[in-house]
């Protein structure tokens, strides 16, 4: 069985090499899952032979954990830049005056965050951040989740030991869906995908690092003795080894090859799905390098030659503010149209009322323009010699455009709300596409003009208007006809089948995006559980912070979402979680408690197991629980409390013995009889005397 396990480990980590590196898949995604799942289920039923470099372990966990400093055996240096030709054929004089007849590696210069690998025997060992460059976070786990990044090397000519040093990117796609999805839950979104990848690579769980879609692009082979002469024949060994290693390298030896590649990426850069910044030149041969030395900060041997980020000037026409479906209001600039980086920018995002007060608009300044990161135009200064003596200042809106509510700002919020959730149009709009959309209901056929269409007409004032919508009313509204109202009525009807997870997140309670809604509905089971949770039983749910916790409260506190919550529930939506069978009774009707973070698990996923086995989940220590099982940082009153009941003390280790004990020995259900006959009796006696077992350690 180990054999088979090996062997599927080594198909999948060829197919993610040819998917990822190669762009050149050998089967389908649907084939590609089924090889997947079916290790995922081997490695299930066989846990000794678990191995961090897996490829199930791709997905990440939500296991939250902190990133521990980790010492560069080799430091990583920043480079020198230079923004201009002149100051790039400077540098090749001074090369050339130590070194005869230099050859130079131009690479583009990826905008993203550096990152540090290290393999031995051909197997990853670990990942850090560049951090102050002699010190960085060990950001293994979450490193692994890039589908890019080879676990497991290629060939068999790798060094037994090395670094291999490269750029984390976040492609284009990644980037604008986050920036939607964080704009959705009323976050703002990031600035750029640079700052989007370094904040996705430090996330705590590496289950939603993986979500973030990132990718890796390698640049360097560090080590002593790497058995190359030049850097680039040893790109061209690491791209053999299964490294991602960029297409867009050229071996140069004069400076006119050298401008010609920058001109060439200068403009054709915008065609690329991630970020660039410029170019890198490297003198190729190592002896070279070594011959030309270092600077206190920089390497001598090599420079980046910084494009200009490409500027536009127009005028500013006017600014709209936009309210979203969380009541956040955005300013958007209304601009003379202008071409910018091969497209014709009409608009620009200006954030918040800080940055509108930062640049100093006016109505009509002759204002200049840039993609930020590439994608998102933004202004970034005016022409004040160009401004009208008579012009004033642009004032933020102090009431709501559409339904004239004055606006809120929190304490440490960068963005100004509109607090009138239930009587505000576009927010009550666009809580009714967020609810029909793909990764919610995915109710069909109902399109953001159709449920504006419903809206107008009085058809559907919020989600649960839906559930009610007619045929007839349907087909009086414009361009709808039979085919579509009925597609549209089916479509409802499917969606009461959506998991509770997707209604959660459906219900667009703010700052709760995907991936908090499945952990609340795992951790909670249903929206009852939900709605009753005190602030500190919701901050015990995995990521779940203090403005979470306390948006979660707010929602179920307002009296119009408790009766929408119940007229949906009486239309039938999913409210609970489906229990997952039981996979054996080796903790049947043991009552336990979870407190504190584990090595292995979440405590998500501790639940799960627990219920799997017949076990019971409670969530505060009572008379009749059988087991605490604590984790580091356990809840000072809960572990109290069980000393003082005398309730036992189990670890992670402890829980999975217990299921994993063979079915010939006593369960632990069994094993703990005595003590839940001597717990009952204790209850009904009211005696907190209960003296069996020990606590675990």
């Amino acid at each position: 069985m180990r054999e088979k396990i090996e062997k599927l480990r080594e198909q999948i980590h060829n197919h993610n090499y040819r998917y990822y590196v190669l762009n050149d898949p050998l089967i389908s995604d649907y084939q590609f899952d089924q090889l997947l799942h079916e290790l995922q289920a081997l490695e299930e039923a066989h846990p000794e032979w678990d191995d961090p470099n897996s490829p199930t372990h791709r997905v990440g966990s939500d296991v939250t954990r902190e990133f521990r400093t980790v010492a560069h055996r080799f430091p990583m240096r920043s480079l020198g830049n230079t923004y201009s030709m002149d100051e790039l054929r400077e540098f090749d004089e001074r090369v050339r005056k130590e070194v005869e007849n230099p050859e130079y590696v131009c690479e583009l210069k990826f905008d993203g965050t550096a990152i540090s690998l290290t393999y031995e025997w051909g197997r990853l060992l670990r990942a850090v951040t560049r951090g102050d460059g002699v010190r960085g976070d060990d950001v293994t786990d979450n490193v692994r989740t890039i589908r890019s990044v080879p676990l497991q090397l290629q060939g068999a000519d790798y060094p037994d030991f090395f670094e291999i040093r490269g750029e984390i990117l976040m492609p284009y796609a990644s980037f604008e869906r986050l920036n939607r999805e964080r704009e959705e839950i009323g976050e703002a979104p990031f600035a750029n995908p640079r700052n989007a990848a370094a904040g996705s690579l430090k996330q705590q769980s590496s289950a939603e690092t993986a979500r973030r879609e990132l990718d890796c692009t390698l640049y360097a082979l560090v080590g002593e003795s790497l058995p190359f002469e030049t850097h680039y024949e040893s790109l061209e060994a690491a791209r053999r080894w299964g490294f991602k290693v960029s297409d867009q390298v050229r071996l140069c030896r004069t400076m006119t090859q050298i401008e010609a590649f920058i001109a060439h990426w200068d403009h054709a850069r915008y065609d690329l799905p991630f970020a660039t910044d410029g170019v890198v030149v490297k003198v190729n041969r190592f002896g070279d390098q070594q011959q030309l030395g270092f600077t206190a900060k920089a390497p001598r041997w090599a420079v980046a030659y910084k494009f200009k980020a490409e500027e536009a000037e127009t005028e500013l026409l006017s600014v709209d503010f936009q309210v979203g479906r969380t009541g956040a209001i955005t300013p958007v600039a209304n601009l003379e149209p202008v071409s910018l980086a091969g497209t014709t920018v009409k608009r620009a995002s200006l954030h918040n009322a800080d940055q509108i007060a930062l640049l100093d608009l006016h109505l009509h300044d002759r204002v200049y323009v840039e993609k930020g990161g590439e994608i998102i135009p933004k202004i970034t200064g005016v022409d004040l010699a160009a401004r009208p003596a008579e012009s004033l200042p642009l004032q933020f809106i102090t009431r709501c455009p559409e339904c004239d509510t004055p606006l809120v700002r929190d304490e440490g919020e960068a963005r100004h709300f509109c607090p009138n959730q239930n009587a505000c149009p576009p927010q009550i709009v666009g809580r009714m596409v967020h609810f029909i959309s793909r990764k919610a209901m995915n109710i069909e056929g109902l399109g953001e003009e159709t449920v504006q269409l419903i809206y107008d007409a009085g058809l559907a004032r919020d989600v649960a208007d839906l559930y009610t919508l007619q045929r007839e009313a349907l087909l009086a509204l414009p361009r709808l006809g039979e085919k579509s109202a009925d597609n549209i009525l089916e479509s409802i009807a499917r969606s009461l089948t959506v998991p509770f997870p997707r209604v959660l997140y459906a219900l667009g309670i703010r700052f709760v995006g995907e991936t908090t809604a499945k952990t609340l509905a795992e951790h909670f089971g249903s929206l009852d559980a939900l709605r009753s949770a005190s602030r500190e039983t919701l901050l015990e749910a995995t990521d779940v912070g203090v403005r979470i916790a306390e948006s979660i409260q707010a929602f179920f506190a307002d009296p119009l979402n408790r009766f929408r919550l119940d007229r949906l529930q009486q239309s039938g939506l999913q409210f609970e979680t489906v229990a997952p069978a039981q996979l054996s009774a080796q903790l049947q009707g043991l009552r336990i408690v979870i407190s504190g973070t584990f090595e292995r698990h979440s405590r998500d996923q501790l639940k799960g197991l627990i219920e799997a086995h017949g076990g019971i989940n409670q969530s505060a220590v009572a008379s009749n629980t059988d087991f605490l099982l604590a984790g580091s940082g356990v809840g000072p009153s809960k572990l109290a409390k069980a000393e003082k009941l005398g309730i036992r003390r189990w670890t992670e280790s402890d829980l999975e013995a217990a299921i994993a004990a063979s079915p010939e020995m006593p369960n632990a259900a069994t094993q703990a009889q005595s003590h839940g006959a001597e717990s009952a009796q204790k209850e009904k006696s009211d005696q907190n005397n209960l003296t069996q077992g020990v606590l675990f350690e």
